[in-house]
């Protein structure tokens, strides 16, 4: 089997190593010939700089990395043109000054790569006078790439105070690109988000946006063609370790990981995705744990109603459009850090509209566990922990049942899971979130509590049970009450409570199936819990 390319975003690595290389020239050399600004938002973790890097060892005319891929027969190989490429990715942007050097830093690099001096003093002044002096110097037009161009915004979306004058520098910046016009051959800039700004889009009046192209749709990501034509052996292996036919294993990898479409028809698998799970070789969320940017999560700390998100919505074109960070679309931004995809386009009453939806299951359980750790730590959802405190205090079962059933209702259907563990553990994460101290499967010494809730004089027991639903009546194969009854009796039977001698004792049922939840509130006065169980 061929190598695979994790961790590698060098094209020339991957070509003189023989790892893997997913052939995209194909639309590189189309991009290249269709316009000369082109701008591309693609999540994290895509492949936004092995295709940046590709570009540039195109336009050095390195022959002998491209051969048997599309473009070897159809480029120019005589025409080279020098490039400059910025790495936003590379620097540091905690305060302004850090901001400046960086860039200066950027600028310092490139001009001894060239060999020309910079005289010039501001920023502004020496980016363009890079350009001028590689012009005048190669005597050929400078081709300009810029990878992740709104870092620096991202990673400034919660310090407000400096957020104003990093994008008034980074305006001034490329506005550059403008001035330097008669100098430049071809400019590519990627991002993850669209704003509106850094003035990028109204800078440079030409930029051809590709995002939602459908001609550059599969520019980044896997097809399922290319998936298959790539990965063969390594689908192989994989489905030989767990015990998969090939056709099993493809269907788990696609339920897993397929799904993105920046059109509505095609579908791309997501790399990183599926080079981990090919070399770890077991399904898990790779892509959550490097994939999600800073800005997101301080997007979700900082603003309230999102709950949109969680269900396939059609919206208008104009949703997706760059935006400014004062007032940010929860639909955008979650679409172009890769937790909606289109999955649908349609023309209604003369305007485009889009159906976005989470692409795959392991965005579904990535958005899941996200939104409840972070959606109801907001301040106003204070009142949720509040709430559930004086119902739990009171016995009042019928607003606690209310208000666990509508937790669940917010959960989308797909994400469901059929088994005791799955409930248990969303409830631990989203009572987790609320602040109280939880802790699943305590064990005493006659068995495993499913969830503890401490507070400072009282303890709270939870005991989870769980019925499959009759195929044909669609009720659960064991009633609630029943369940209910269960759980109660098996908290006072293996008297778990006695792990917290002169505590309060709260115990909370609750029963499962499908997407129904039951509760019951009982307490113990722990002095007398003796006596209770005598009764009982």
């Amino acid at each position: 089997m061929k190598n695979l390319s994790l961790g590698t975003q060098d094209f020339q690595t991957l070509r003189e190593r023989d790892y893997i290389y997913v052939d995209k020239t194909k639309y590189i050399f189309e991009m290249i010939n269709d316009g000369r600004i082109n701008f591309l938002s693609r999540p994290r973790r895509f492949g936004k700089s092995l295709l940046l890097n590709t570009i540039e060892k195109l336009y050095d005319g390195n022959k002998n990395l491209f051969e048997d891929l599309y473009v070897y027969d159809k480029w120019d190989w005589n025409k080279t043109h020098p490039v400059v490429k910025i790495d936003f990715g590379k620097g540091e942007y905690n305060s302004l000054a850090q901001l400046n050097d960086s860039l200066n830093d950027f600028l310092d690099g490139i001009s001894e790569n060239f060999d020309v001096k910079l005289k010039r003093r501001t920023l502004t002044a020496r980016f363009g006078e890079l350009i001028e002096k590689i012009y005048k110097k190669s005597n050929k037009r400078v081709v300009v790439l810029i990878d992740e161009y709104d870092m620096p915004i991202s990673d400034n979306f919660s310090n407000i105070s400096i957020l104003n004058e990093v994008q008034k520098v980074l305006k001034n910046f490329y506005n550059v690109l403008k001035t330097c016009d008669a100098f430049i051959e071809f400019i590519f800039i990627t991002g993850i988000s669209k704003f509106a700004n850094t003035s990028i889009f109204s800078t440079l009046n030409s930029t051809i946006d590709l995002t939602i192209d459908d001609k550059f749709s599969c520019l980044c990501g896997y097809t399922i063609q290319e998936l298959e034509k790539h990965f063969k052996d390594h689908i192989l292996n994989l489905g030989n370790k767990l015990n998969l036919n090939y056709e099993e294993t493809l269907d788990k990898i696609k339920y897993w990981y397929d799904g993105y479409s920046w059109d509505g028809e095609n579908r791309v698998y997501a790399p990183y995705s599926c080079l981990e799970l090919f070399y770890f070789k077991e399904f898990n969320n790779y892509w959550f744990k490097t994939g999600t940017p800073k800005y997101l999560i301080d997007f979700l700390r900082n603003n309230g109603d999102y709950s949109e998100v969680l269900d396939p919505i059609f919206i208008k074109n104009s949703r997706l459009d760059p935006f400014t960070y004062e007032k940010i679309d929860p639909i955008a931004i979650f679409f172009e850090t890769g937790y909606l995809t289109i999955v649908e386009k349609k023309i209604i009453n003369d305007v485009i509209h889009y159906k976005l939806q989470t692409p795959n299951f392991e965005i579904e359980s990535s958005m899941l566990d996200h939104l409840i750790n972070l959606s109801f730590t907001l301040k106003k959802d204070e009142n949720i922990k509040n709430k559930l405190i004086t119902y739990l205090k009171n016995e009042d079962n019928k607003n606690f049942q209310k208000e666990i059933k509508g937790f669940l209702t917010k959960i989308p259907s797909r994400i469901h899971i059929n088994q005791e563990f799955y409930y248990q553990s969303i409830y631990i994460a989203w009572l987790n979130a609320l602040g109280f101290k939880v802790e699943g499967e305590s064990q005493t010494n006659i068995g495993s509590m499913d969830m503890i809730l401490e507070k400072k004089d009282y303890i709270i027991i939870v005991e989870c049970k769980f019925s499959k639903m009759k195929e044909k009546r669609n009720e659960p194969i064991k009633p609630y009450k029943t369940m209910l009854t269960e759980a109660i009796n098996q908290i006072k039977n293996k008297k778990y409570y006695e792990k917290y001698p002169n505590k309060k004792i709260i115990m909370v049922a609750l029963s499962f199936a499908g997407k129904e939840v039951f509760t019951r509130i009982e307490k113990i006065d722990h002095v007398k819990s003796e006596e209770v169980l005598r009764k009982s």
